[in-house]
C-alpha cells in the first residue's frame, strides 16, 4: 500500500506521527469509451462555453453559480485564507461509546500506521481505546476540506472513519409514515419467528459479487476467443399466498429447510392453547389433506366408471362362449339321429 497522507494524531499533549492509507478499494470493472469501428479511445476537450477556445488546467478556476447567469469566481488565494484546521493534524475532540455513532454517518475508511518513534504512543492510544470501549471523535483536513471522523481499532490497527456532517443526512419524508397502520400480534409473532429462523453469525467472506464474476468471465472469454455459455436461470414462481400470515409461515418453513432443521410438530405431550404459528401450521395441514383427498376421489370414480363399462362387455363375451359350447352339442345330436333315419 502507498501512504496518501502524513501527519500526527493530537491526543492531549501527546503527538503521534502517522501515515494514512486507504483501507478499502473498489473492485468494479472499469471501461473506457471507445469508437465502435476501430476501438479508438474517445477524448473530451475542455472548451470555454463563451469564447469556444480549448482551456488548459492552469487557466481553470472554481466558479459558484449564484443564479441569473452570474458566476462568482474563486482562486487558490481565496481558499488559502479560509480557517481550515491544519492539514497535518488529526485533533481528538472527545471519546464516546461506539454505539452512539449512527452508521449512516460513516463515509470512507483509512488505516493509520505509526511513523518513526511514534509506535509506543500509538500502541498506548490503541490499547486505551480497546480498554475503555470508546471511539475518538476527531477533526481532520483531507483534500482541502475539514471533516469529522472517528478513530477506532480494527485488527490491532487504528482506523480513521471520515463522517458526513449531520446536515448532510436527509430526513425521510414518505407518505406511509403518516398512515395509522396497525400490525396484528400474530403477524408480529410470525415475523419474529422468521427472523429467529434466519439468524446467524455475519461472515463477510461468504458473500460474493456474482455480477462482477460473470462480467469478468465475459471479458476473459472475449480475450481467449471462445463463446460464453450462460446457463438459464430458473426463476421460482412465487406461491400464491392467501394473506400475510401464510406468506410469513411459508418463509419460516423455507428458512428452516435451508438450514437443515426439521419443522416443529404439534401434538405429543404438549397441551395448552394453540399459538399463531401452530394455528397456521394446522390450517396448512388441513389444506394439504383436502388436496390429497380430491385426486383420490377422482381416481375411485374413474375406476368405478371403468368397471361399469367393462360389465356389459363381460356379459357379451359370456353369451358368445355359451353359444359356442352349445354348437358342438347340436351337431352330435344330429349325427346320432341320422342312422336311425336310414334304418
Amino acid at each position: 500500500m502507498r501512504a496518501i497522507w502524513k501527519g500526527a494524531v493530537s491526543f492531549g499533549l501527546v503527538s503521534i506521527g502517522v501515515k494514512l492509507y486507504s483501507a478499502t478499494e473498489e473492485k468494479d470493472i472499469r471501461f473506457h469509451q471507445v469508437h465502435r469501428e476501430d476501438g479508438g479511445r474517445i477524448r473530451y476537450k475542455r472548451t470555454c462555453s463563451v469564447c469556444g477556445e480549448e482551456v488548459t488546467y492552469d487557466d481553470i478556476a472554481k466558479g459558484y453559480d449564484i443564479g441569473g447567469g452570474e458566476m462568482v469566481i474563486l482562486t487558490d488565494e481565496d481558499f488559502a485564507d479560509l480557517p481550515l484546521t491544519s492539514s497535518r493534524a488529526i485533533d481528538v475532540l472527545e471519546f464516546v461509546p461506539a454505539e452512539q455513532v449512527d452508521p449512516i454517518l460513516y463515509n470512507k475508511a483509512y488505516f493509520l500506521e505509526p511513523e518513526g518513534a511514534a509506535t509506543k504512543p500509538y500502541v498506548l492510544l490503541r490499547d486505551a481505546l480497546i480498554d475503555s470501549e470508546r471511539v475518538a471523535i476527531v477533526k481532520v483536513a483531507l483534500r482541502q476540506r475539514e471533516q469529522l471522523a472517528t478513530l477506532r481499532v480494527r485488527e490491532g490497527v487504528l482506523l480513521l472513519n471520515t463522517m458526513l456532517w449531520p446536515d448532510e443526512i436527509r430526513t425521510p419524508d414518505f407518505g406511509f409514515l403518516d398512515e395509522d397502520l396497525k400490525v396484528r400480534p400474530p403477524e408480529l409473532a410470525m415475523a419474529s419467528s422468521l427472523i429467529d429462523s434466519m439468524t446467524g453469525e455475519f461472515e463477510p467472506d461468504v458473500f460474493t459479487d456474482d455480477y462482477r464474476a460473470a462480467l469478468q468471465e465475459v471479458i476473459d472469454a472475449k480475450v481467449e476467443g471462445r463463446e460464453v455459455v450462460q446457463p438459464e436461470e430458473v426463476e421460482e414462481a412465487p406461491a400464491a399466498a392467501v394473506d400475510l400470515m401464510a406468506a410469513l409461515k411459508a418463509s419460516v418453513e423455507r428458512a428452516k429447510a435451508a438450514r437443515g432443521e426439521q419443522p416443529a410438530r404439534g401434538g405429543g405431550g404438549g397441551g395448552g392453547e394453540p399459538t399463531p404459528i401452530s394455528s397456521a401450521r394446522s390450517a396448512q395441514k388441513a389444506a394439504e389433506k383436502k388436496a390429497a383427498k380430491a385426486p383420490a376421489k377422482k381416481t375411485t370414480a374413474k375406476k368405478t366408471a371403468e368397471k361399469k363399462a367393462a360389465e356389459p362387455a363381460k356379459k357379451t363375451a359370456a353369451k358368445k362362449t355359451t353359444a359356442k359350447k352349445a354348437e358342438p352339442a347340436k351337431k352330435t345330436t344330429a349325427r346320432k339321429a341320422a342312422p336311425r333315419k336310414s334304418a
